[in-house]
């Protein structure tokens, strides 16, 4: 059995988050897009300067991304909206869950057509109450996958026919045939199942040798797996014990950032992880892809 490899994360912000989450790099900034959904936040972290600019949502926000038009696209308790980075104002999209208010949208990424993708859980954490849609840049919204209880990381293969996804109660990472064209997903089957000893998986990214970078809650890092075999390649130590998602950046894609979280944390273990809530990057020696902005 190959060794597995070994890195161990630095904090390049402390942040102080509660629920650190999403994070994108943003090639024309070379900047982290970032949000903390409970304080309602999203952030643009320039790791070159240390600056961190922060924009103030009226609702829980899951996750931001870029858009082609030059804002950003958020998944939010009330439904998708557009925030002006340059006036920090809002515009309603659609909420497809508002007869859910129990629910609020967590993690979302771009396909690689520049189609929207997010998924909602319960703050009750209801199993099976909880779905994944679509948002298409004509801006229908197109509600995919039910039965979800915690909808989480997303990637897609580098030839863009396979999808990969997160329930995160289910312990397993699933993989989709993904229709290029239509935007489709069948097919669904289980490439792996991660340990309870490792934590439960969180958010997502995938490198260009198609491995898998899975954020583990409750685990202490990031696990690289191939998701081919099923085996583990690697383990990115990070000294937060609520490590919730990752993506790749850098001028060269080949840094590893990563978000934690301070939320349900006890005094005690708040006292023994200081930086927990922290944004944290390593270099890998691995690259990722270019982020893909919403084509609408």
């Amino acid at each position: 059995m190959s060794k597995i490899q070994q890195w161990e994360a630095e904090c390049i912000w402390q942040a102080k988050a509660t629920l650190a989450e999403g994070p994108c790099w943003l090639l024309d900034r070379q900047a982290l897009l970032w949000v903390d959904i409970e304080s309602c936040e999203v952030h643009c972290l320039d790791p070159a300067r240390g600056q961190d600019q922060l924009w103030k949502l009226p609702c829980h926000v899951g996750v931001a991304v870029p858009t082609r038009r030059g804002d950003f696209l958020t998944a939010t308790r009330d439904g998708f909206m557009r925030l002006d980075p340059e006036t920090g104002q809002t515009t309603a999209i659609a909420d497809p869950e508002s007869d859910r208010p129990g629910n609020r949208f967590n993690d979302g990424k771009c396909d690689p057509q520049g189609r929207f993708w997010a998924g909602t859980l319960s703050y009750q954490r209801i199993p099976n109450s909880a779905a994944l849609y679509r948002l298409d840049p004509d801006l229908s919204v197109h509600r995919m996958l039910t039965g979800v209880t915690t909808s989480n990381g997303m990637a897609w293969s580098m030839d863009g026919r396979t999808m990969y996804y997160i329930d995160t109660p289910t312990r397993r990472v699933d993989a989709f045939d993904f229709d290029p064209e239509a935007g489709t997903i069948s097919n669904r089957r289980t490439v792996l199942e991660i340990p309870e000893s490792l934590g439960k998986p969180d958010g997502m990214t995938i490198d260009e040798e198609g491995m898998l970078w899975v954020a583990l809650w409750g685990g202490w890092g990031v696990g690289r797996w191939n998701p081919r075999t099923g085996q583990l390649l690697g383990k990115v130590a990070v000294p937060a014990e609520r490590t919730s998602s990752c993506c790749f950046g850098g001028s060269d894609l080949s840094t590893l950032f990563i978000t934690t979280a301070r939320t349900g944390l006890s005094p005690d273990a708040l006292e023994q992880q200081p930086l927990a809530g922290s944004i944290f990057a390593v270099d890998t020696g691995h690259r990722g892809l270019a982020p893909v902005a919403f084509a609408g």
